[in-house]
């Protein structure tokens, strides 16, 4: 008898979703839910545990939604996750715990990503509550940066009734969740809600507040902070390096995402963030974050959006799922292909780029194959602009102000693995700062590590 395939999740068509920047995926109703969370054997030695960074109970949570308790679901989840609706629309649970769903072996594993984000939203639409705030230990965390790992750093050390202060450098928290990911893959009411979540713990939050420039590290030692977790993330864009790099109409990811996202260019005209996209916009890198830009610049107005990627498509970094996404709605990808000059015109701006045809070789150190030039095979693409998205770097300026720890040559910060720890003592880091731009989930999985691990520090000292 052929297994039961996923319950599809209800979307906008991709005629109606280039015109908008509302939520792409509409998620699961209660009854689309329930026939999913059907699906799910119960198995007695459940293997999609082993695939979550977070350590969620799924096979207790589905249970729950079975059953039709999901308010229920929602606060298993928490119990180990405290930002299950991000979770929910942005890990790569293909990747991770439904890779190692039983059903996958033989048919479609159960959509473990999708009834999260279920429960997460049907507790939101439907009031959660917390136990209120506990009497605390007396004792107090600084947490640089309100991304995932700062976020989740902050909600398990709220946990151990500790005082939690969050420092965040920008005007909204959320890190790369609020100014790197889309309003159609990730709304920003989502990120919201899982902030304020995370409030309601006792956990305080101080926007606007660089650390390396309004505190330094030793200052918040100083003036009474027990220990320090540095979740600052990877906000220093990397760039090609190649002649013309300099010229008006090309933007780095991060400013095309932060201007698109944080300062809502995709409100315009209500927003008048100044961004420019032409007709013709070529995205160089080939992940998430370069799926995120071509989208957002089809959605502004871009009649030809490439992606320009140095290997193929097997070697493509990005989610299987964004890729067709980008496809769908029209993104052309140019595939073995790299740039190695920007043209501009006689006002500065950018009007074409002089790429060269890739072929791929033995695999690198990364396990993926080696691309090469083929030489003799330039050409010219014409375009408006491009956005460089070949990935990201820690911002120096908290290692540039904090003696005595230890970097590596990447400028991510060197901690002990099993505890986040860095060279000096009470200092702990996780999440892209560490381990360069990666994922929200590991992010997450690196702050439960450092989570335990200060609270372990607190006790002793």
């Amino acid at each position: 008898m052929p297994l039961k395939p996923q319950v599809d999740i209800p979307r906008q068509s991709p005629e109606t979703r280039i015109n908008n920047f509302d939520e792409v995926a509409r998620g699961y109703d209660e009854t689309l839910a329930t026939e999913e969370a059907s699906r799910c054997l119960s198995c007695p030695k459940p293997q999609c545990v082993t695939g979550c960074p977070v350590g969620v109970d799924i096979p207790s949570f589905i249970r729950l939604i079975k059953d039709g308790r999901f308010l229920e679901a929602a606060k298993k989840i928490k119990e180990t996750n405290a930002l299950p609706a991000v979770c929910g629309r942005v890990c790569p649970q293909e990747a991770q715990c439904q890779k190692y769903c039983v059903l996958g072996f033989r048919g479609d594993p159960v959509a473990i990503g999708r009834l999260e984000r279920f429960a997460a939203d049907f507790e939101r639409a439907n009031g959660y509550s917390t136990s209120g705030v506990a009497k605390q230990s007396g004792r107090k965390i600084a947490v640089i940066g309100s991304g995932p790992a700062g976020l989740t750093v902050a909600a398990e050390l709220a946990k151990y009734v500790h005082e939690i202060h969050v420092f965040e450098s920008l005007h909204e928290a959320g890190g790369v969740l609020i100014y790197g990911i889309p309003e159609f893959r990730l709304p920003k009411e989502i990120v919201k809600a899982e902030v304020e979540y995370v409030k309601s713990l006792g956990v305080k939050m101080h926007l606007d507040t660089t650390i390396g420039r309004v505190y330094t590290i030793p200052e918040l030692i100083k003036i009474g902070f027990d220990s320090v977790f540095i979740g600052s993330g990877a906000g220093l864009p990397n760039f090609l390096e190649i002649p013309g790099e300099n010229l008006n109409g090309i933007y780095s990811a991060n400013e095309f995402l932060i201007r698109t996202n944080l300062m809502k260019a995709y409100k315009f005209p209500q927003y008048r963030t100044p961004i420019q996209v032409g007709k013709r916009v070529a995205v160089i890198g080939g992940g998430n974050v370069a799926m995120d830009s071509a989208r957002c610049a089809i959605r502004l107005g871009a009649e030809k959006v490439y992606i320009v990627y140095r290997r193929g498509s097997d070697e493509l970094p990005a989610r299987h799922e964004e890729v067709e996404n980008a496809k769908e709605e029209g993104v052309i990808f140019e595939l073995l292909t790299n740039p190695i000059k920007f043209v501009g015109d006689d006002r500065g701006y950018v009007k074409s780029m002089e790429c060269i045809r890739m072929a791929l070789g033995e695999p690198d150190s990364s396990g993926r194959r080696r691309p090469s030039p083929v030489e003799g095979s330039n050409f010219i693409m014409d375009i408006d602009n491009a956005v460089i998205a070949i990935g990201q770097s820690p911002n120096p300026i908290i290692q540039q102000t904090t003696i005595g720890l230890d970097v590596t040559r990447h400028g991510t910060i060197v901690v002990k693995e099993d505890t986040m720890e860095t060279t000096l003592e009470g200092v702990y880091a996780g999440g892209d700062v560490v381990s360069g731009a990666a994922t929200v989930i590991s992010a997450m999985g690196a702050g439960k590590i450092a989570a335990r691990a200060i609270n372990q520090y607190l006790l002793a000292v």
